[in-house]
């Protein structure tokens, strides 16, 4: 509900600015044509990954990961981070903090181990690990654009370094900080369904028995992830998923599609998000900005440039943070030091980006208590470092 009152003002604040003519009408009119597809993909994989989640593809892969652990905590670790891995990089920042979320704490309440270890590398890794394909983050699918509409193939050849870092460097400070917890065994005894009033985030008991759901889903995710990779405008895949998932659960289980699997939220901020920072770009914020981010595409320039997109996205949230330094970003190089700085860098403050937020809201409904002090001097560490880490893999393998 805040998210929405907070994109309802922006919208009434984007519509002053286009009566007043600090936003014209061509301006506008070439910003929906460039958002329009990119917010119709992020609403077509919401409804497949929340029709996905119902049907249990998620809750049954984690429990296989909890089965395949042997009874040892580091292994269970290592299987659930590069689940959240793939989720992240194939399915979005957004379906690992949401829904994938809830899953890890259920599979490591169900083998008896803390939360806290599993709980943080998912929401770092939904965030660092969004570097590689341009499904990963809305940013990256705004910096595609950006970039002449260039190949998924292409953008994971230029991301494929920064993206290595970005994903170790976390899970090297997790492995440090938390060792002793990792090194727990647990119980590889099955456990049966979980509770119905216990969230799952991967559907209830009911749901993962539905085994024509589960199967269709599976399957549907299966055709649409090398979809998704093809060069096919992505939003075509994503909303012919849907439709097929919605037909199958029309069929099988028509109580689970309401309204609200459309993320209406979402869709007001980002659209009045959209419109304020297009009239702040056009009233010159780049300019001021470019003393920060400064120019070239040296090593220090590029750490630069990280550093400004990660301060931005801290201060403000990551998105914005892009969005006003787009215009600095002139070569695909500076343009992926950008990205680096707004995905990876979003680990300190609760509002760096949405994904962290929707994590902990998952977090407090499931009695899991993780404080903002203390995530932040955790993330005052890790954003630095993986940032910077980042960014010298760039560096490194840039032409």
């Amino acid at each position: 509900m805040r998210l929405a009152i907070v994109g309802a003002v922006l919208l009434v604040a984007g519509a002053v600015a286009i009566v007043a003519g600090a936003l014209p009408l061509a301006d506008v009119a070439a910003l929906i044509d460039r958002v329009a597809p990119v917010l119709l993909f992020v609403v077509a994989m919401t409804i497949v990954t929340e029709l996905a989640s119902e049907a249990g593809v998620f809750l049954w892969t984690a429990r296989r990961l909890r089965r395949w652990g042997r009874g040892r905590s580091i292994i269970l670790w290592l299987f659930l981070a590069a689940f959240a891995t793939l989720s992240t990089i194939f399915l979005s920042l957004d379906t690992t903090a949401v829904l994938l979320t809830p899953v890890v704490v259920s599979v490591t309440r169900q083998a008896g181990l803390p939360a806290l270890p599993f709980a943080l590398t998912t929401v770092w890794l939904a965030n660092t690990a969004s570097l590689l394909l341009p499904i990963s983050n809305l940013t990256n699918l705004l910096a595609q654009h950006s970039l002449g509409g260039t190949s998924p193939a292409a953008f994971a050849a230029l991301m494929w370094a920064p993206s290595v870092a970005a994903i170790v460097v976390p899970l090297v400070f997790v492995g440090i900080v938390f060792r002793r917890d990792l090194r727990k065994r647990y119980s590889r005894i099955r456990v049966g369904r979980i509770r119905p009033d216990q969230p799952a985030g991967g559907g209830s008991g009911a749901a993962a028995t539905d085994r024509v759901l589960l199967g269709a889903s599976a399957l549907v995710l299966a055709l649409l992830l090398p979809a998704l990779v093809s060069g096919v405008p992505v939003w075509i895949p994503a909303l012919a998923a849907a439709v097929v998932l919605a037909v199958v659960f029309a069929l099988r289980r028509p109580r689970v599609l309401k309204v609200s699997l459309v993320p209406w939220s979402l869709l007001l901020f980002a659209s009045g998000l959209f419109l304020v920072m297009e009239t702040i770009r056009h009233l010159g914020a780049p300019a001021l900005l470019s003393q920060l981010a400064g120019q070239g595409q040296g090593t220090p320039d590029l750490l630069r440039l990280a550093a400004t997109g990660a301060v931005g996205s801290n201060l403000l949230n990551n998105l914005p943070a892009y969005l006003l330094a787009e215009p600095l970003a002139e070569t695909p190089q500076r343009m992926a030091a950008l990205l680096i700085g707004v995905n990876a860098g979003p680990l300190i403050t609760p509002w760096a980006s949405l994904a962290t937020l929707l994590w902990h809201e998952r977090l407090v409904r499931m009695n899991v208590l993780i404080t903002w002090k203390g995530y932040a001097i955790f993330g005052l560490i890790v954003a630095p470092l993986t940032v910077v880490a980042a960014a010298l893999a760039l560096a490194a393998v840039q032409p």
